[in-house]
Parts: C-alpha cells; sequence; structure tokens
C-alpha cells in the first residue's frame, strides 16, 4: 500500500469520527403567538391570572404550531454512566452506586419509577458507560461506551469519537420514543460525580465563578464541598484543550450527560416538548443551547432544585421554572412532578369557555 493511500484513508477515518452529527434546530415560528395569546386572553377569567400556566400553554402550542396543544405518550429517558474524577473524592455517594441503582431502577424502586407509576410516563433505561458488567435485562439498554469516562483531572473525560457516539445514542433513544407516539419528553440521569461535571460545564459556559457553580451533591458535608471545588479547580488549572464550548462538553463531560445533549437536541429537531429536569439536565440544556441556540424554545423547566448553582444557571438560561420544591435527587423526577402542571396549561387552553361561548361580558381588553 502507497504512503499516499494510507495517508487518505486515516483522513476518511477522522473525519468520520470527529463530525458530531448536524441537527436542524429552528426557533419556534412566532407568527402564530397573536392567536394563542388571543386565545388565552379571551378565556372566562381575569387577563394573566392563570400565570405561568398560560405563558407553559402558549410555548407549547408555539412547539406544535397549533392553538389546540396536545401532549402524548409522555417518557423519561434515564442515561446512566460512571465517571473517572469520582476518584478524587468528589462525591459522597460510593461509586458502585451507579450500577445499584440499575437494578434497582429495574426492579421499580426508585423515585423516578414511583413518579413515572402515578403520572402515566414510560420509562427508557440506557448504559451507555456503567462500570459494571450486565447480563441482558428486560427494561436496560445497552449501549455501553466504555466503563466510565477517564479522570479529567489528568485528560480529556473521553475521546473525539466517544463524544460523537454519545450524541448518537440521544439520538438513537429519543427516535425510539418518538416513533412509539410521544410528543413530550424528560430526561434523567444516574452518575455518581456527575454534578462535578455539570459545576465545570457551567462555569465555563456562562462564565459564572467556579465557587458559585459547586454544591454538595449527593451529600457533601463542607469540608467535602471545599474539597470537591479544590479538585476542579486544579482540573481547571491542568485543562489544555481549545476552549471552546464542544471541547468543554467533551473534556469534562460524562457519556450519560453527551447522550442527553444528543437526545435533547433530536428531540428539539423533531418539535417535542422537552420537559427540564434538575441541575445536571439543566446544564445539559445550557450545553446544548451552545451548540444550537434555538434548543431552549423546546425547553419547559420543571423546577428548581436545591443544588448549589441551579438557580444561578436557570437565571442565565432565562428559565422560569414551574416548581420549587427544593429537590436534588435527579433521575427525571422534578420533570416528571411538574408534568401534570403542563397537562393544566394545556386542557386550560383546550378546554375553557370563552366570554363569548359563556356569555361572560369581558371587562378588559
Amino acid at each position: 500500500m502507497e504512503i499516499e493511500d494510507v495517508f487518505l484513508i486515516f483522513n476518511f477515518q477522522f473525519s468520520i469520527f470527529n463530525c458530531m452529527r448536524s441537527f436542524v434546530i429552528k426557533e419556534t415560528d412566532k407568527a402564530l403567538s397573536e392567536a394563542l395569546i388571543d386565545k388565552i386572553n379571551n378565556l372566562t377569567k381575569p387577563k394573566g391570572s392563570l400565570g405561568l400556566l398560560e405563558k407553559t400553554a402558549l410555548q407549547i402550542g408555539l412547539i406544535q404550531q397549533t392553538l389546540s396543544p396536545e401532549l402524548r405518550n409522555p417518557q423519561n429517558i434515564i442515561f446512566a454512566a460512571d465517571h473517572g474524577i469520582v476518584k478524587e473524592g468528589v462525591s459522597f455517594s460510593a461509586p458502585e452506586v451507579t450500577a445499584q441503582m440499575i437494578f434497582n431502577f429495574i426492579k421499580g424502586g426508585a423515585g423516578v419509577n414511583m413518579f413515572a407509576r402515578q403520572h402515566h410516563f414510560g420509562i427508557k433505561l440506557v448504559d451507555c458507560g456503567v462500570n459494571a458488567d450486565f447480563e441482558p435485562m428486560e427494561g436496560l439498554i445497552d449501549r455501553k461506551i466504555r466503563k466510565g469516562t477517564s479522570n479529567y483531572l489528568y485528560e480529556a473525560a473521553m475521546t473525539p469519537e466517544e463524544f460523537d457516539r454519545a450524541i448518537e445514542i440521544g439520538v438513537e433513544i429519543v427516535d425510539m420514543v418518538h416513533d412509539e407516539g410521544s410528543n413530550v419528553v424528560s430526561f434523567g440521569e444516574m452518575g455518581i460525580a456527575n454534578t462535578s461535571s455539570s459545576s465545570l460545564w457551567m462555569t465555563y459556559l456562562t462564565g459564572i465563578p467556579l465557587s458559585d457553580c459547586v454544591g454538595a451533591g449527593s451529600g457533601l458535608s463542607r469540608e467535602g464541598v471545599e474539597h470537591k471545588y479544590n479538585v476542579l479547580k486544579r482540573c481547571m488549572e491542568n485543562y489544555e484543550g481549545d476552549g471552546t464550548p464542544k471541547d468543554i462538553i467533551r473534556y469534562f463531560g460524562g457519556f450519560e450527560m453527551v447522550a442527553a445533549v444528543g437526545g435533547m437536541l433530536r428531540a428539539a429537531e423533531l418539535g417535542m416538548v422537552i420537559i427540564v429536569d434538575g441541575f445536571i439536565m439543566t446544564n445539559c440544556v445550557l450545553a446544548g443551547k451552545m451548540l444550537y441556540p434555538a434548543l431552549t424554545d423546546y425547553c419547559v423547566y420543571g423546577h428548581q432544585g436545591d443544588e448549589c448553582g441551579h438557580k444561578l444557571v436557570l437565571d442565565y438560561l432565562g428559565a422560569e421554572p414551574l416548581l420549587n420544591l427544593g429537590l436534588r435527587l435527579g433521575e427525571g423526577t422534578g420533570a416528571i412532578c411538574a408534568y401534570p402542571l403542563l397537562v393544566s396549561a394545556v386542557n386550560m387552553i383546550n378546554e375553557m369557555a370563552s366570554f363569548k361561548a359563556a356569555a361572560v361580558t369581558k371587562y378588559f381588553k
């Protein structure tokens, strides 16, 4: 084989593995806004009296481009993977908890299972990189990239090829739920130490100081949070990447987080309603927005959690979360808890009578 042929093959392989999938994500067409607002304002209630429900109905109407929106077959996708940075003692939870929780999810014993049953959500559980070997199990989708990311204190969490693979996993699973008739989806995660990755994404992508982005995660003490901060500060000092959003996401991310980013981008491309969960998933929205700014048009923020930094990243995104219950569990629990409010918003615009239909005097313009 000639050296030129070797060079061409290398370049072909490089182009395949270093070209992230592209998405076509358009801003929602605001031409329908006036008609939606007019319909909402002509329902038998004082103008604006249903508050954030009215804004939510407007947003869902714009996502679906209809005056009569509907929510079908809600599903929560849980991506699971382990993180190399856990070796530095940045989490209160033991590393083996990720794998143990896989069995708990499958048995239906986790918090997210209970809420999913209550609110009639389907669940898709995906192993993107858990540090364990699993026999084939009903209820677990095996898409393991490898057994956990690398320790980004010393090197990138994942290679460019692994980054692209994680994005594609997210796309694949969203296509799966969309094909099952879902037009509304939430995302959850399971990965010990993933608040560390979220904190680094947040500080790099927003410019908010790291100290304001680092919290207790699964229950660190004050001393534990200080140690976590110091480790992450060293990670930033050791980073030698190009500083672009994509490189930051790849270098410090988790497989489950990057899969969620890919899933969110695909859901937006398909015109689905995305219910955003807590601190980690909000930072996945932040990451996705850095790549495709129109992503946030499709995101309804389920709640403001109790993790340090969540309010700040929500404010940065201009988000108005539906709930504030002090949650910090993850898994998609906050998003599922918020879902009935989306149902209320849709029912409001579809089922309330107008002033004209009810023969009630409209007393405002």
